[in-house]
């Protein structure tokens, strides 16, 4: 951690050192709340790079999908209507099997496994952005992803016929193999859906029930630890090579800080916001054996299936990551 506060002090005395150039402004599309800590970290990471280079690129973030939609942002992005920005990983699993690798059910179910996943993984992730004319400067996971529910649920069969959140291919996939009618909705359309009646349940982490105060709705949130997806910035590789050496120095640093905050955010955040679900009157706790045990044998129908999609750099990815273990 000092030898990254050094570098980023050294780094924006560079900047400020340097000749003075045209600000820039870059506007960073963000697809959860102002109060998500993803965004409360991207805030951070825009106000750092800001700072950093003396104000020669000032980074102005506009959470809630307020700017583009989530599932418009990457399109944004590549397109250079946007800088930057922050998406869901997996939520591009369509264009690519690999986007998916955080999603595969069971696979890595704790904050250390999913740290070992995505050094498995980034290489591979970093290449495949290169080709849409994307530069990766940091990604975050989100806590462990669990199941809510209006009313109790003991059992896959009790899930027949519920209609069911979906945001990626993993999420359209579970509710098809358990019976439920998958409903895409985007994060901030969440409080909504389930207010109305257009979804009952959902699966995904403490963090965002809480944000959404989904108890309005909502009564149940079973602790699965199904998987940990990446939410991650990104900048357009065309404007990121017309970026200074020093100013590139100063994102670095900040990206590097940003990605250390996040993870620490996200641990501690996980406690908080199940205390959180608690306290609105939901009913937290593990799911019933009989349910654990058929989601896990759904689980491996899935980790086959996306093994089969994404071919022989997915199976590197999970030989690398079983590799650790």
């Amino acid at each position: 951690m000092k030898k990254l506060t050094n570098l980023l002090a050294a780094t924006a005395l560079t900047a400020a050192a340097a000749l003075p150039v045209a600000a820039e402004k870059w506007d960073m599309p963000m697809a959860y709340s102002a109060s998500n800590f993803h965004s409360a970290t991207g805030a951070e990471f825009a106000k750092c790079v800001t700072t950093g280079t003396g104000g020669e690129i000032e980074i102005v973030t506009h959470p809630s999908g307020s700017l583009f939609k989530g599932a418009d942002i990457k399109r944004a992005i590549q397109t250079g209507q946007a800088p930057i920005g922050e998406r869901l990983l997996s939520g591009h699993q369509n264009e690519n099997a690999l986007f998916g690798f955080d999603s595969i059910p069971f696979l890595a179910t704790s904050f250390d496994d999913s740290a070992k996943l995505w050094d498995a993984a980034k290489p591979s992730i970093e290449n495949l952005l290169a080709e849409q004319n994307l530069t990766l400067l940091y990604a975050v996971p989100w806590p462990p992803q669990g199941l809510y529910f209006k009313d109790e649920v003991n059992s896959v069969a009790d899930m027949k016929g519920i209609k069911f959140r979906s945001y990626n291919n993993a999420t359209s996939r579970l509710a098809e193999l358990t019976g439920m009618l998958p409903v895409t909705i985007e994060a901030a359309e969440i409080s909504q859906a389930f207010a109305t009646g257009v979804a009952d349940s959902m699966v995904s982490s403490g963090s965002t029930g809480y944000d959404r105060k989904v108890w309005e709705s909502l009564d149940y949130f079973y602790e699965v630890d199904a998987w940990l997806p990446r939410n991650y910035v990104m900048v357009n590789s065309d404007i990121w090579a017309g970026v200074s050496d020093a100013n590139k120095n100063v994102i670095k640093a900040c990206a590097e800080l940003a990605e250390y905050a996040g993870n620490w955010r996200a641990k501690e955040y996980t406690g908080f916001t199940l205390q959180g679900l608690r306290d609105g009157g939901m009913t937290v706790g593990p799911a019933s054996e009989q349910m654990t045990n058929e989601l896990k044998e759904i689980g491996v129908t899935m980790t086959n299936e996306w093994l089969e999609a994404a071919g022989d750099e997915g199976k590197a990815i999970v030989d690398a990551f079983n590799a650790q273990q």
